[in-house]
């Protein structure tokens, strides 16, 4: 969303408050400071191991709160948290109309990923602008009955805020053997949770054994399932680099160093690929299914055998390589957050 406030409020026609919850602190802390946003209102609204409907009842009394002291004319929403999703019903109980940015991504099964699936179905259903960043997106958007003069496609506003950072080559800032091809691991969904999870573990320590010219960096999500896990199976390898969550700028940083990604995450899918590096998916299903008809990404889910094998094709075979690493962002190009604000000026001015 930060590219999105940072072109609001050069616009004299509006007035910008940001509200922020605090579902992930860490993140939330680091990346705005990066842009040098600072919320008007923050709720601070996370607790250790909170449960989703603890989560979600205290969103919505503390939204509840706010949205009656300030009165807004317009929200807007980024994403598929349980944020968003909170701040949607929010807002249609104070029928204030909600614009949703990264609108009509959507994998058909609302257990999969849970709960962002139901969480952005149901922001689908009560936003009135719906910004979404490819024509798949509004496909989707458009099968669920959503009027087509509602939905403008518009890129992600991920790339915007991407393509701002790399212009400062940001470092990882950790001691990495440049002489070894670094493998980047971010796995952390609460649907792979158990076995599942101990099976990406299983590959990952399974492929630093077998390459003596790899490095794998494993940036932990302070869940204890998957802290738990990692650190019994992957702490103490030699190749494997475990370190808390690194904020944005390193995390580009690593990105950008990378030979290739594991992940489970969905911005993984859309960033990386504009910066050429090869995504294989820890997950069944994506929401983003553009790069992979692209083929810059890969689904390969919480398969022990999938994982090993397609890692491993990719580590040998360099025409496979080079046919992930082509450089193609079907997700956008730097100019999203200017076509947002092109369209609610349109429709809020006149």
């Amino acid at each position: 969303m930060a590219p999105v406030i940072l072109a609001l409020r050069k616009e004299d026609w509006v007035d910008v408050r940001v509200l922020a919850t605090a579902q992930h602190r860490h993140m939330l802390d680091q990346v705005l400071s990066i842009f040098s946003i600072k919320p008007d209102i923050d709720l601070d609204i996370m607790r250790p191991n909170q449960a989703l409907t603890t989560l979600t009842a205290r969103l919505l009394l503390d939204l509840d709160e706010v949205l009656q002291a300030e009165r807004p004319d317009v929200v807007l929403v980024q994403g598929d948290t349980t944020t968003v999703m909170s701040t949607a019903l929010a807002c249609f109980y104070h029928q204030i109309p909600i614009g949703h940015v990264e609108a009509g991504l959507r994998t058909g099964d609302l257990r999969n990923p849970f709960p962002e699936e139901m969480n952005r179905v149901v922001t689908g259903r009560l936003a009135c602008w719906h910004f979404a960043p490819t024509n798949s997106a509004r496909d989707n958007l458009l099968r669920e009955g959503i009027p087509e003069e509602r939905i403008d496609v518009t890129g992600n506003t991920v790339i915007d805020a991407l393509l701002k950072v790399v212009e400062q080559q940001p470092e990882i800032g950790l001691p990495l053997d440049p002489a070894k091809r670094l493998i980047l691991v971010t796995a952390h969904r609460r649907e792979n949770f158990g076995q599942p999870f101990r099976e990406i573990c299983r590959a990952i320590r399974d492929l630093a054994d077998a390459n003596q010219d790899i490095q794998v960096l494993y940036p932990v999500h302070p869940n204890p399932n998957v802290q738990e896990v990692v650190h019994q199976m992957l702490a103490g390898h030699p190749r494997i680099v475990i370190c808390p969550p690194l904020d944005y700028l390193p995390f580009v940083g690593a990105m950008r160093q990378a030979y290739l990604i594991l992940s489970d995450s969905g911005g993984v899918q859309e960033e990386a690929p504009a910066l050429g590096k090869p995504v294989l998916v820890l997950r069944r299903e994506t929401e983003r299914p553009e790069a992979v008809d692209e083929g810059v990404v890969k689904l390969v889910g919480p398969d022990y055998f999938r994982i090993v094998s397609e890692t491993q094709r990719l580590l040998d075979d360099s025409a496979a390589y080079r046919q992930m690493a082509k450089g193609i962002s079907p997700y956008g190009d730097g100019h999203a957050a200017e076509r947002i604000i092109a369209v609610l000026q349109s429709s809020l001015c006149g």
